[in-house]
């Protein structure tokens, strides 16, 4: 069985309490786009867990799967995992190696880029959080997926090309002092960063093929709740564009950024 959780408005409209509540029955919940910038809360016996990037079924003992139609912050996602495990929890979450990765670059252009839009009065209202700059460079092909973090060679490859293109823009365009943000353009240290969270995920088995994982569970009688965030008003197709999100939190992409569709 698969359920399909979508908002019909502009978000905060309770999907998380309906997932919250259905989610136990679930075998895998899956977030199928979007990154951290879709908080939830989760009351699991009497306990009260925030989150913005972890499914919430995570909670529950169920599988938390982010499809590769999410874009994944790595720091957030650590974040939460460590901050359920030191509440006693032992979360079961995976990733898709086919997610896009936001970089810390991502989010200093996110806010630059917003900052300018906001002095000619067409601000979006972004979350400052790099969702939007990371889908760019997802339909640009050249960003980074959370498989290229397994791979350093691969890693390194990527960010020789982008991260100078990313240091000129910031610079030239949006006229950010790349010096104040070593953490987002200095290719050596963001090499070491990135590649200390795809250790960490690869230790703990978290990447999997989503595709294969979901059809093997699919096959196996698992009942599967895709769980969308925001909502159809803030699609980037079927929304108030341009006061959207950079995704498509609609039924239709479910099955896409599932992969169950593919």
């Amino acid at each position: 069985m698969i359920v399909t959780v979508v908002g019909t408005q502009f978000g905060d409209e309770g999907k998380g309490r309906v997932v919250d509540s259905y989610g136990d029955r679930a075998d895998v919940v899956v977030r199928y786009q979007g990154g951290d910038n879709a908080g939830h809360t989760v009351v699991a016996d009497g306990e009260e867990y925030k989150l913005s990037l972890v499914p919430s079924g995570a909670v529950r003992g169920t599988v938390g799967l982010l499809g590769p139609g999410c874009v994944v912050n790595p720091e957030t996602l650590v974040s939460e995992v460590d901050g359920l495990r030191e509440r006693g929890l032992d979360p079961d979450v995976r990733v898709a190696r086919r997610a896009h990765v936001i970089a810390p670059y991502h989010r200093v252009l996110d806010g630059a880029e917003e900052a300018a839009k906001s002095d000619e009065g067409v601000e979006a209202g972004t979350t400052g959080r790099g969702i939007g700059p990371t889908y760019e460079d997802k339909a640009g092909r050249r960003g980074l997926r959370v498989g290229d973090l397994l791979d350093s060679d691969l890693l390194r490859q990527r960010l020789e090309y982008v991260v100078p293109t990313k240091r000129r823009l910031a610079r030239d365009v949006f006229d950010v002092d790349v010096g104040d943000h070593p953490e987002a353009f200095d290719l050596d240290a963001l090499y070491d960063r990135l590649s200390a969270h795809g250790e960490r995920l690869d230790e703990e088995a978290m990447t999997v093929n989503a595709e294969r994982y979901l059809v093997e569970r699919r096959e196996a009688g698992d009942r599967i709740l895709l769980e969308g965030a925001q909502g159809t008003g803030l699609d980037v197709d079927h929304g108030t564009y341009p006061y959207v999100t950079s995704s498509n939190p609609t039924a239709g992409y479910a099955a896409t950024g599932s992969s169950l569709g593919v």
